[in-house]
């Protein structure tokens, strides 16, 4: 079984970028950790970041031939991409929206998600903890549970 783990723009300036919201943990350290979990949850990640819609739109394409779900941190284009919202709708594999901060406690143009109507679930402001229980969800979901978790 494959998950796309897909970050979107700013996400490669983890690390430096705001790290009192963010956190300290750079990308790499982020797909690393993830991939330690992987392993032991016996799936097989590919961990993909973009500053382009466009680009984004294309991997999650993509992903409906090459993943069984994915793990998705729409960065900025979570508040208003309706490209990305179509695409999550149409490639018919469970998607996890998460986010490293809670996005109802900042500003509020962030507390709007176009995303969450199509996406198998939401996780927020629990930093990396999030990533990998997104990972966990989508692990679970792409084998055939149900969301009240339910072979």
């Amino acid at each position: 079984m494959n998950i796309l783990i897909l970050h979107g723009p700013n996400l490669n300036l983890l690390g430096r970028r705001e790290p009192s919201i963010y956190g300290k943990q750079n990308l790499e350290q982020i797909n690393e950790k993830l991939a330690l979990l992987a392993a032991g949850l016996g799936v097989t990640i590919t961990c993909r970041q973009s500053n382009h819609e466009g680009e984004l739109v294309d991997l999650l394409h993509q992903a409906a031939v090459n993943s069984h779900a994915v793990v998705f941190n729409p960065g900025a284009y979570t508040h208003y991409s309706i490209a990305l919202r179509d695409a999550v709708a149409a490639i018919g594999i469970p998607v996890i929206e998460v986010h490293l901060s809670n996005i109802f406690a900042r500003e509020d143009f962030r507390r709007q998600s176009v995303i969450a109507p199509v996406a198998a679930g939401q996780i927020s402001g629990l930093g990396i903890l999030g990533y990998l229980a997104a990972l966990r969800a989508a692990a679970a979901l792409a084998g055939g549970e149900d969301l009240a978790g339910e072979s």
